[in-house]
């Protein structure tokens, strides 16, 4: 997810780049809601994926 992030940066900073405004602001919209989900999937992970084994001994 991440990496269409960065994909869709890629393309607004090069479109933003020939003047195409639209593609621009569409592609940057994409990009900052791909990253900002892919940033709460992270915290998430972070968060529930550190389970600490359990010692039943």
């Amino acid at each position: 997810m991440l990496y269409y992030a960065i994909v869709f940066l890629v393309i607004a900073l090069i479109s933003a780049a020939f003047g195409f405004g639209g593609i621009a602001s569409e592609a940057t919209g994409i990009a900052k809601i791909l990253f900002f989900l892919f940033l709460v999937l992270f915290v998430v992970s972070l968060l529930f994926g550190r389970k600490t084994p359990s010692t039943n001994l």
